[in-house]
């Protein structure tokens, strides 16, 4: 096993996302797969208790529970699946200044969805901790 390094290189994504919670058994509604809307992330996760899709804000239907926009944060990667202490090292320095985050792991990396009226302070406060955001670039 590997310690995480002591600084990480996240990218701030230009895109607002949501999350929507559906009945567990619902089908994946065609609004969670639109590309029109180009977001560089979208997650389908079903559980026995529900079906939780995070995709970009502007295609979430007013007719379903949702919550956002969020900010979408990636951290440069591929990473090592033997780190340890990633998300723990980022969410921490966030959590001290009172920011609410949702987290969302793929097989290359971690994402970050920090409320959008918090992302600024979210990235003063990843660079008092020694860490660094770049902007999407288009």
């Amino acid at each position: 096993m590997s310690a995480s390094p002591v600084s990480w290189q996240l990218t701030r994504h230009a895109i607002e996302v949501g999350m929507a919670q559906l009945p567990a058994h619902d089908s994946v509604p065609r609004w969670a797969l639109d590309d029109d809307h180009e977001t560089p992330f979208w997650s389908v996760t079903r559980t026995e208790d529900e079906l939780s899709i995070v995709c970009a804000y502007e295609a979430l239907p007013g007719t379903v529970t949702a919550v956002g926009p969020f900010a979408a944060f990636s951290i440069d990667g591929p990473l090592d699946h033997s780190l340890i202490g990633v998300l723990a090292g980022l969410t921490a320095p966030l959590a001290e200044a009172g920011i609410s985050i949702l987290a969302q792991s793929t097989f290359d990396t971690d994402w970050i969805l920090v409320p959008v009226a918090q992302a600024g302070y979210a990235i003063e406060v990843w660079d008092n901790a020694g860490h660094t955001v770049e902007m999407e670039e288009d």
